[in-house]
């Protein structure tokens, strides 16, 4: 292996340093120029209006988490629709058109058969109490 081997990655360290020196400093720069004028209109609720109630450190029911875990599986099955379009054409023209259907709708089909089964087990029914919930 030559001596100058890592002497390639150079001008990616020297971009990195340059790209994290220069948010560094938007950063500094923001803070030490920018106005800290705090007001009763500027601390208020943004977008949601209502105003905030009790500790902000809570407990959640495990539904919730189970609720944001799933919206993130299905969010991440639900991408792998975009690449399968992509390559529609170019499987057609390979004379793989059949298969390209029939792969996606199994895949489909495993998706769905997740879905119906969480909706069966009750984790998407918020209303619904479990046995240690009831009192």
């Amino acid at each position: 292996m030559p001596d100058l081997y890592f002497a390639r990655y150079l001008p990616l360290l020297i971009h990195i340093v340059v790209a994290g020196g220069i948010a560094c400093a938007i950063v500094a720069l923001s803070y030490f120029i920018g106005q800290h004028k705090y007001n009763a209109a500027k601390m208020s609720p943004y977008e949601c209006g209502m105003e905030p109630v009790g500790d902000a450190r809570q407990r959640f029911t495990v539904k919730f988490y189970l609720v944001g875990m799933l919206f993130i599986l299905f969010d991440v099955e639900a991408v792998f629709l975009y690449p399968w379009a992509v390559v529609q054409k170019p499987l057609k023209a390979a004379g793989l058109g059949m298969f390209w259907f029939w792969e996606m709708l199994v895949y489909i089909g495993i998706v769905l058969a997740g879905f119906f089964y969480v909706w069966k087990k009750g984790v998407l029914d918020w209303n619904r109490q479990g046995k240690a919930e009831k009192i």
